[in-house]
């Protein structure tokens, strides 16, 4: 179960056939998910992928594609094939650690809360402040032409323990063939899925591992997450190569980062989930089943349509199942692969050894160098670094001069000179010695750590519904799914029209209040954390969806409330043992966050959060989940 968390998943074929590329081998030939490609193996055995996740990072036109394989099978070395629109070297690709990925599924996954309504007697609680949104082998061509099968080996290196060769093909039979000559079983009848990669002009990211260098615990191999990146017009991802062992329904959940912005997919439906629903406290243990069960009645409303379920500041979260991203994730994830505008820096052109003491006279020098360099790119940005030497020469006619300009610059110089007039005064007070400081002025690429916006999105098809590979296009922002209440007291339905992302899938669990209300004009409707000593403060996110059991699952004996938007009528009641709520006196005012719609990131003022409590009911249907996979895989 485990290695079912996914950011994207995709599937399985049965047993006896080889899995998709970057798939999630879900045992069952209904459940499967699907990407980009195909697994070839170099063993004539069954391949099994359990898990795949897939972040895309998308800037101008650079697409940064991350992706972590969890792979079962036979430890005789295989690879992975999927299409990529331009020749990578190996400066493109690199491995990752996994961490990353956990916490990408986790704050984008649709989450349960849960809420007590507060003491309607407390006096009101003082206003918050809310925190701002966060901010091996060489490379190079190496042609290897056959000319009766048309495939070229572009460029061929090693990245940690897999093996590259990027390919090319005039002729998608040509491929397969060369393929199976080169020891790999592939897919009966791949040779249709490869031919309108072939004709597009795509090339063939072929990642072999060496099983010598993967770890195998139990037929299971921990393999390295891999990126790579490229250049594109189109944002796009390629899915039909995934439907090659496909049987049955497959699952895609893709999240994008993008700078402030929220993507959508041009041609296909697209539709946001429901959400800020209440639902009944039994809820707590089947959660999955319940989003499932939304999920699967919002596509058949919506036909082929690929469902919104996430867009937000990725820095920042409310109610927050796990931790945000911070700029090493960023860094991780792409954001060193998409560099912002040029930055004018200024290092010592020859570094101090080290142990020596603190130079005040160089550093004061270096300030004002900066402060120079940064205004005339500014004002010039055309310019170029290069060296630039000053020479002190304090208690002379000339105690300051630019002996090496090599930006060319000559106001620069001139800059450097009389704001460096100060440092030379000061230089003769303490140190009058001749001397020489040399500087490095250089235009360094800023990594943008901050500013970015995480989209998760959902499709659910089979083979014969899906008919393209996505395609990406920008979206305006949206918000929804957060605890703001308009004048009447009522929760913000749906998805809105907003100045930034704050759309999220949502849905709570309320306590009304049960105790003694004895003052004459009581609060209703204040909603926040558990009473002392009651409850737990951690939210539930809904993972692992594709593993979920699908059966026997009424949408409406979840919810308490309607959802117009899928002509859902809410039939359950609230339990019986539950008194009835007193009349309020007044109108209920707003429960907490219940200001206007605020572009600031909302903290979790009177929020409580469901507690991830393994009950008995939650761990005797994880119990015969196990069981029921366990049965299928033999």
């Amino acid at each position: 179960m485990k290695n079912a968390k996914k950011a994207i998943r995709i599937g399985a074929a049965k047993r006896g056939a080889l899995a998709l590329v970057l798939g999630a081998a879900l045992f069952a030939p209904r459940e499967a998910s699907a990407f980009c490609g195909f697994y070839v193996g170099g063993a004539d055995a069954s391949l099994f992928n359990n898990a795949t996740q897939v972040v895309m990072m998308r800037e101008g036109t650079r697409t940064v594609l991350a992706m972590q394989n969890d792979y079962q099978g036979p430890p005789e070395g295989f690879a992975m094939v999927v299409p990529v629109p331009v020749v990578l070297q190996k400066e493109n690709v690199k491995t990752l650690s996994k961490d990353v990925f956990e916490r990408v599924d986790k704050l984008t996954a649709p989450r349960l809360v849960e809420y007590w309504e507060q003491d309607p007697c407390a006096p009101p609680a003082p206003p918050m402040e809310f925190a701002q949104p966060g901010m091996a082998m060489p490379t190079g061509a190496v042609r290897v032409e056959s000319k009766s099968l048309g495939v070229t080996v572009e460029a061929k290196f090693n990245v940690g323990e897999y093996e590259i060769v990027i390919l090319s093909a005039k002729d998608s039979s040509g491929l397969d063939t060369w393929l199976r000559q080169e020891k790999y079983k592939i897919p009966a009848g791949a040779e249709p899925y490869l031919k309108p990669y072939v004709a597009q002009g795509s090339k063939f990211f072929v990642a072999k591992v060496d099983a010598k260098k993967v770890k195998m615990e139990n037929g299971h191999a921990a393999l390295s997450p891999l990126r790579f990146h490229y250049d594109s017009n189109e944002f796009s991802l390629p899915v039909r190569l995934g439907l090659i062992n496909s049987n049955g329904t497959q699952d895609l959940i893709v999240n994008v980062l993008a700078q402030n912005q929220r993507y959508e997919p041009a041609n296909y439906p697209s539709v946001t989930i429901p959400t800020n629903l209440d639902v009944l406290e039994p809820t707590k243990a089947g959660f999955a089943r319940f989003y499932t069960a939304l999920f699967d009645k919002t596509l058949a409303k919506h036909k082929n349509a690929i469902v919104t379920e996430y867009a937000w500041d990725a820095t920042t979260c409310d109610p927050c199942p796990g931790p945000a991203l911070d700029p090493s994730d960023f860094a991780t994830l792409g954001a060193d692969a998409v560099p912002g505008p040029n930055q004018a820096t200024v290092t010592p052109a020859t570094p101090p050894k080290p142990g020596a003491p603190f130079d005040n006279v160089e550093m004061m020098m270096r300030q004002r160098v900066q402060q120079c360099w940064q205004s005339r790119f500014a004002q010039k940005p055309q310019l170029k670094g290069g060296r630039v030497d000053v020479t002190l020469a304090p208690g002379t006619p000339a105690p300051i001069a630019v002996t090496k300009n090599e930006t060319g610059d000559a106001e620069l110089a001139e800059c450097v000179k009389k704001g460096g007039e100060a440092v030379a005064r000061s230089a003769a007070q303490g140190d009058p010695k001749k001397r020489v400081l040399d500087f490095k002025l250089a235009l360094t690429p800023q990594v943008k750590t901050f500013g970015w916006t995480i989209t998760r999105l959902h499709a659910r098809y089979t083979k014969e519904a899906l008919g393209a590979d996505i395609v990406f296009r920008a979206a305006p922002p949206i918000a929804g799914g957060r605890e703001v209440r308009n004048a009447n007291a009522e929760l913000e339905h749906g998805a809105t029209s907003s100045p930034v992302n704050n759309f999220q899938g949502r849905y709570a669990i309320r306590h009304p209040w049960t105790g003694p209300i004895a003052c004459p004009s009581p609060r209703r409707g204040i909603w926040g954390g558990p009473p002392q000593g009651e409850g737990n403060s951690m939210p539930v996110a809904a993972q692992n969806l594709a593993f979920v059991p699908r059966e026997n699952v009424q949408l409406t004996s979840f919810l308490k409330s309607d959802v117009p938007e899928l002509d859902v009528k809410a039939i359950a009641q609230p339990s019986p043992a539950m008194p009835p709520l007193p009349p309020p006196s007044a109108p209920p005012p707003a429960a907490s966050g219940g200001a206007p719609p605020s572009t600031e990131s909302r903290g979790c003022h009177g929020c409580a959060l469901t507690p991830s409590a393994h009950d008995a009911g939650m761990i005797a249907a994880l119990i015969a989940l196990a069981a029921l996979v366990a049965r299928r895989r033999r």
